[in-house]
């Protein structure tokens, strides 16, 4: 504990450190208000489901308890990574704010239907609109646990294969329970690694403080 205080104690010393972290979290909370703005409109018009490669070819397993918790799971284990090193705050939370701000970009762009008509499952509404809307593209859980694997891989190998695994990992959940389709999977991990560089290129001096930890 001691060791972490004082982690905080040597950011706060960064100049700009606390402003950063505060525009940061405006972002985030932003970027989850459109989030939630784009599942609504995208579900509200969603049209029809579509064959798919996979899919097409595989039955439905309830995976939705694993698909849920298990995002509860990582969430909570990336927080307690990123705050542990406080120097990362402000680049990871304005690098998720910009995921989250394209990915809802391109659930307004394209009202494709979910691949199966109705999720019969023992959760809330809020719940089910949240994880089991209309936006498709792309698999958000595939996407952002591969950001932190990308963003770490040459800083902390360790944490950065937990994040790849569990990209993997929902990445399979996603498919075997009919959530996404393919291509939503697919494409989650080419656009990841654009959104990471954009970030890098948008926020210099906060990646540089990121890798500084």
């Amino acid at each position: 504990m001691k060791t972490l205080i004082n982690r905080y104690r040597e950011a706060r010393q960064e100049p700009g450190f606390v402003a950063s972290v505060f525009v940061g979290a405006s972002a985030m909370a932003a970027a989850l208000w459109v989030n939630f703005w784009a599942i609504k409109q995208a579900t509200a018009h969603a049209g029809v489901g579509v064959e798919d490669l996979i899919l097409s070819n595989i039955p439905v397993f309830d995976l939705d308890g694993v698909f849920v918790y298990g995002t509860f799971i990582v969430v909570a284990l990336s927080i307690l990574i990123i705050f542990n090193r406080p120097k990362r705050v402000p680049f990871a939370l304005k690098a998720l704010a910009l995921f989250i701000i394209i990915r809802s970009m391109f659930t307004l762009m394209t009202h494709l239907g979910p691949p199966e008509a109705l999720y019969v499952t023992d959760f809330g509404d809020t719940i089910v609109r949240s994880f089991f809307g209309a936006d498709q593209f792309f698999s958000a859980h595939t996407g952002m646990p591969f950001l932190g694997a990308l963003a770490l891989w040459y800083l902390n190998r360790r944490e950065a294969l937990f994040f790849l695994a569990s990209s993997l990992f929902f990445g399979v959940v996603v498919l075997l329970g009919h959530i996404h389709y393919t291509i939503d999977v697919a494409s989650a991990f080419f656009i990841t690694y654009g959104i990471l560089h954009i970030a890098q290129w948008l926020m210099p001096h906060d990646w540089r403080l990121f890798k500084s930890a």
